[in-house]
């Protein structure tokens, strides 16, 4: 085969992958898209965010008809059909997939289906069902994704030792099932499988769920996960694995204590992997960082002129949306343009029960870095809509600049939590103050006027709030004193 000159080869097809090529194609660039899986979308549309989601909507309503028993309407115990949910769930992720189809196509953006291997800086070779490709390149960006990691300690080619992968295929609802790790996957495909019926033990090496997340919005979450799971261990750690017949053995330590347990299954939700294996990045100029992904500058450049890294592959948040941002980024500076991802506000939410999402600066980082904030904080007990959606655990939070009252973080927790923290991400964006939320009029009832009441206490007039006691002097104590650090 002759060799394929473009402008710009994207390697991966994900969120941030195809998000390169259509961008640098809306620019009037000659793109090739190189993805080895069948269907574009990558790990976000086919094996994470989009299948997960769909699972958690549908087994949500189990939960909201059993508590409707308590609000005088009652169901009769649900029945789920395996076959005809995975049959649902794919039917989301096909309608999407070939939205994208279309999207390329009008585009105008070449596609090519294989494996990716760069023989040096400015060539790509492509292992194809029809043969070898090579792809001769202006730039190259690197759009590879990650994969679930899989300690080589609890790798033993079983199918009872899942993966996030494999737990959405959903080929049974397991009796037991041991879920290790504490972080978002873990909480949010515990959660589905306990919907479904399945006894839930989690367990966690760090003396807390969620890490790295705000405990003031963790702990909802951690108190409702209590009475969805059987158990949940925190200071636990997990020594081995074996297969005992058609069920897994594993021994663990528990506070210091060992124990051996049986389980149908065990999810292993421990953290994920760049997906760069076999790549050939070795044969360019690239560097790999010390936590094992690709090193990048603000403006995506690797340590070679001619190769962007985006999206999981650089590490950092491994988001969709920051891998999206990341793709726009690396191709506008592609084009000339000045762009950088510093200081872009990028959210992050997890769809537990109840979500949490959260952005720009938190109250731990504010710690951290010795930096001086007021927090304020709106109680959903205090919401009608909470209420009469029968969800009061709920919490909005507010960081702010004591000086110029701007707000610098948001935080929320509660139902829907991710549709409203798109509001904060704006505020910060926009250098926008206390005052300015405060005094934009959010419609009644509804959540979103948690946001609006939270801004309110900060000044103590929340109308369904009791007044708040402001320190005087822009959060300074009164004459002679010195300033907090952090202010709650």
């Amino acid at each position: 085969m002759e060799p394929i000159k473009t402008e710009i080869v994207v390697v991966g097809a994900g969120p941030g992958g195809y998000a390169a090529a259509f961008y640098a194609a809306d620019l009037g660039k000659r793109v090739l898209l190189v993805e080895r899986d069948e269907r574009l979308g990558g790990v976000c549309l086919n094996r994470g965010c989009i299948p997960s989601k769909a699972l958690l909507h549908a087994t949500h309503v189990i939960d909201e008809a059993a508590l409707s028993e308590a609000r005088g309407v009652i169901f009769g115990k649900p029945k789920v059909k395996l076959d005809k949910l995975r049959q649902w769930k794919g039917s989301v992720i096909d309608k999407l997939a070939q939205g994208l189809d279309g999207l390329c196509s009008r585009r105008g953006v070449q596609r090519l289906h294989g494996r990716g291997h760069f023989e040096d800086s400015r060539t790509l070779r492509v292992e194809t069902a029809e043969g070898q490709q090579f792809i001769n390149y202006d730039k190259a960006i690197v759009a590879v994704g990650s994969k679930p990691a899989m300690p080589a300690a609890f790798d033993l080619g079983n199918r009872r030792i899942m993966t996030s992968t494999d737990a959405l295929e959903l080929e049974d609802i397991p009796g037991r099932l041991l879920v290790v790790g504490g972080g978002y996957i873990g909480m949010e495909l515990g959660t589905v499988y306990a919907r479904l019926g399945s006894e839930i033990v989690l367990v966690e090496a760090l003396d807390h769920l969620l890490s790295g997340v705000d405990a003031d919005l963790v702990r909802p979450v951690a108190k409702l996960a209590e009475s969805l799971f059987k158990e949940i261990r925190v200071k636990t750690r997990v020594l081995r694995m074996a297969t005992s017949g058609r069920k897994i053995k594993v021994a663990m330590e528990v506070n210091g204590a060992k124990r051996e347990e049986t389980y149908d299954r065990v999810l292993v939700s421990v953290g994920r992997t760049p997906s760069y294996e076999d790549l050939g990045l070795e044969n360019t100029a690239v560097k790999i960082g010390a936590n094992g992904f690709i090193e990048c500058n603000d403006q995506q450049q690797t340590g070679d002129p001619a190769i962007y890294a985006i999206g999981d592959a650089n590490g950092g948040a491994l988001l969709a949306h920051r891998a999206t941002k990341e793709a726009r980024v690396a191709v506008e500076v592609i084009a000339g343009e000045s762009s950088t991802i510093a200081d872009v506000v990028i959210p992050a939410v997890v769809f537990t029960e109840p979500e949490i999402a959260w952005c720009g600066l938190t109250e731990r980082e504010a710690k951290a870095g010795e930096v001086r904030v007021e927090i304020v904080k709106f109680p959903w007990g205090a919401s009608g809509r909470a209420l009469t959606l029968d969800h009061p655990e709920g919490l909005t939070k507010l960081i702010l600049e004591p000086e110029t009252e701007r707000i610098l973080g948001v935080g929320i927790t509660g139902t829907g939590a991710g549709e409203l923290i798109g509001e904060g991400v704006l505020a910060i964006e926009m250098g926008a103050t206390a005052r300015d939320l405060a005094e934009s009029v959010h419609p009644h009832p509804t959540l979103s006027e948690t946001l609006m009441e939270c801004a309110e206490m900060f000044y103590g007039t929340a109308t369904h709030a009791p007044p708040r006691k402001r320190p005087r002097n822009n959060g300074k104590e009164a004459a002679g004193g010195t300033p907090d650090k952090v202010r709650a």
